[in-house]
C-alpha cells in the first residue's frame, strides 16, 4: 500500500481522533512505556524552569508522561492533525500546559520556535515525509547541550520482532480499523514501522544528524525489539 503522508494523513488521524485514545488504552504498556521514556530525558528539578517540546503530541498521552516526569517544566505540544489537538486539549492540564497546531516540519516558524530544554518525539519520525529535515529543525529548536528522546517504533531487524508486529496489527489493530471506519489510518501505521529505519538505522540517522551521544534503549513486555527510546544530544 501507499503510506499516508502530509495533509492526508493529518486528515486521518483527524477521522480517527475520537476513538484513538480508547484505541492505544487497549495496547498493554503504551502509557507506562511513554512515561518511561520521558523519564529518560533526566530532567533535574522536576523540570524547573525548563522548556520542553512535545512534538507530534497527539491526543496528548505523550505530553501527559511528560508532566508525570517533569512536572514544574512549561510544556508546549504540537501536532499537525486538529482533530487530536482538539482531543488533547479537552482534558484537564495546568496552566503550564499548551498546544499548537502545526506540522513538525514547520514548527520552527510558528508560537513554538523555543529554544527548548528537550523535545520528545512519540510515534512521530516513520510518519513524516522527511525524517532527516525534521530532525535538523529539532537539532535547530534545542539549546546546546539538550537532548532529544525519541519514543518510536523501530524493530530490531531481527525477524521474530517483525514476526510480532505483524500478528499484533493482522489480530488486533486492524480489526479495530475496521470496526471504526477507519481501517486506511491503522493499514498505514502498520506498513509505517515495516517501511521505516530498524533501531541501529535510526540511531544512525541521529549521528548523520548532527546529534552526539546516541543511545538505543529497550522497552519492556511484548514491545521489546519493536519500540525503542532513542536518547541524543545536541552537541
Amino acid at each position: 500500500m501507499t503510506l499516508l503522508r502530509d495533509d492526508d494523513l493529518a486528515a486521518a488521524f483527524d477521522r480517527a481522533a475520537s476513538s484513538y485514545d480508547r484505541m492505544t488504552a487497549a495496547s498493554p504498556g503504551y502509557h507506562g512505556h511513554l512515561r518511561r521514556s520521558a523519564r529518560r530525558l533526566r530532567l533535574p528539578g522536576e523540570g524547573s524552569g525548563l522548556s520542553v517540546l512535545d512534538l507530534g503530541c497527539g491526543t496528548g498521552s505523550s505530553t501527559r508522561a511528560l508532566l508525570h516526569a517533569a512536572p514544574r517544566a512549561t510544556l508546549t505540544g504540537v501536532d499537525a492533525s486538529a482533530g487530536m489537538l482538539e482531543e488533547a486539549r479537552a482534558k484537564t492540564w495546568p496552566p503550564s500546559v499548551s498546544f499548537v497546531h502545526a506540522p513538525a516540519e514547520a514548527v520552527g516558524s510558528t508560537g513554538a520556535a523555543g529554544p527548548y530544554d528537550a523535545v520528545f518525539a512519540a510515534y512521530l519520525f516513520r510518519n513524516v515525509t522527511d525524517p532527516d529535515a525534521v530532525l535538523r529543525t529539532v537539532r535547530d529548536l534545542l539549546r546546546p547541550g539538550a537532548r532529544l528522546a525519541v519514543h518510536e517504533y523501530t524493530l530490531s531487524g531481527r525477524a521474530v520482532h517483525r514476526a510480532v508486529w505483524n500478528a499484533v496489527t493482522s489480530g488486533l489493530v486492524l480489526p479495530w480499523g475496521r470496526l471504526h471506519g477507519d481501517v486506511a489510518l491503522y493499514r498505514h501505521l502498520r506498513r509505517s514501522v515495516l517501511d521505516f529505519d530498524t533501531a541501529p538505522q535510526f540511531a544512525d540517522r541521529l549521528r548523520c544528524a548532527g546529534f552526539v551521544d546516541v543511545q538505543v534503549l529497550p522497552l519492556p513486555g511484548w514491545q521489546t525489539g519493536i519500540t525503542h527510546t532513542f536518547l541524543a544530544t545536541r552537541d
